[in-house]
C-alpha cells in the first residue's frame, strides 16, 4: 500500500504541476484506530507552479 500511496503522490504532482514537500497520513488509521473497511487518508503540503503566484484570476489552492 506504501508504494501506491506514493505513486498517486507523484502522480497528483505530475496532474496538477505541484511539488509536495510534505505528506502525512492522517484519519483513523493515524490515530490508531482502524476498522476493517478504513480508507487511507493522506494530507499533503505542496508548492504550486510559479505561474500560479502571478495569475491575475484567483485559483484554487485546495487538490482534493
Amino acid at each position: 500500500m506504501k508504494q501506491r500511496i506514493i505513486d498517486e503522490l507523484k502522480r497528483i504532482e505530475q496532474s496538477y504541476g505541484v511539488k509536495i514537500v510534505y505528506a502525512v497520513e492522517s484519519g483513523s488509521r493515524a490515530w490508531g484506530f482502524p476498522s476493517q473497511d478504513s480508507d487511507y487518508d493522506v494530507r499533503f503540503i505542496y508548492v504550486p507552479k510559479k505561474e500560479w503566484y502571478f495569475s491575475i484570476e484567483q485559483e484554487r489552492d485546495v487538490i482534493e
